[in-house]
């Protein structure tokens, strides 16, 4: 059983890898015949959207889903569970997901977000800071979502640990909305926290025949003020992951 569990999760992470890799190479292939930065990108969204649907047929996941994906734009947050998490929330939503500026140097993983369109920002650099503000501040005006996991690092605690004030400041001073998604897995081993590495993380949490997970599309926050919607945003999110360990646990 352990050996078969290895090779379920070992030909998944190579199918994977490969479909990533052909897929952005595709991509990076017939941007030449686009002189436009703006149309790849855009372009780069829509190629991610395909390969993140054909990875989920890989990889099995039974996704349950409450509520309705967002119709308008805006600062998508959700609470972090696992480097999944984008790879759910992102399967039909076209957003420029903020990622920490290390991620830019993964091997592929790297190399697929800055094709697609992923924000990559230094967190405790003001200059990179300013610069993903007016970044965000075109992706908006252009009818395009962004997505962000205010509280930075992943985690198994059973609702929201503290959430970064950043992202919500930067709402107000947009003054575009919040959406909040809440997102949780059945096993709760399936989170990536501690020293946990990519390849033995895939391998555990994809050895599993299927992946059981729910995310719930939650009502838009309208504030001036960032602690408004801090305060609204992980209260909606708690609710729901609460109410998924329920459902669960019965």
């Amino acid at each position: 059983m352990i050996i078969l569990k290895f090779l379920l999760s070992f030909t998944r992470l190579l199918l994977f890898v490969f479909v990533t890799f052909i897929i952005l190479c595709v991509l990076l292939l017939t941007n030449i015949f686009y002189k436009s930065n703006s149309k790849k990108v855009e372009r780069g969204i829509l190629f991610r959207r395909t390969n993140i649907r054909i990875l989920h047929y890989i990889l099995n996941s039974k996704i349950t889903v409450y509520g309705n994906e967002p119709f308008i734009s805006g600062l998508i947050i959700s609470n972090h569970r696992t480097y999944f998490d984008a790879i759910v929330i992102l399967k039909n939503i076209l957003a420029f997901p903020i990622a920490k500026k290390e991620v830019e140097s993964w091997p592929l993983v790297g190399n697929v977000g800055k094709a697609t369109g992923a924000i990559f920002v230094k967190r405790n650099c003001e200059n990179s800071r300013e610069e993903t503000r007016n970044h965000i501040n075109t992706v908006l005006k252009n009818g395009f979502s962004i997505f962000n996991t205010p509280e930075g690092t992943t985690h198994k605690e059973p609702t929201t640990i503290r959430f970064l004030p950043g992202a919500f400041e930067l709402a107000v001073q947009l003054g575009v909305p919040v959406i909040p998604i809440a997102i949780d897995y059945k096993d709760i081993n399936d989170a990536w926290v501690g020293d946990d590495t990519f390849i033995p993380h895939f391998l555990r949490c994809f050895s599993k025949w299927e992946t059981e997970i729910k995310v719930s599309y939650l009502e838009p926050v309208y504030s001036t003020n960032a602690d408004e919607l801090i305060v609204s945003t992980k209260k909606q999110i708690d609710e729901e992951l609460i109410r998924f360990r329920k459902e669960w646990n019965n």
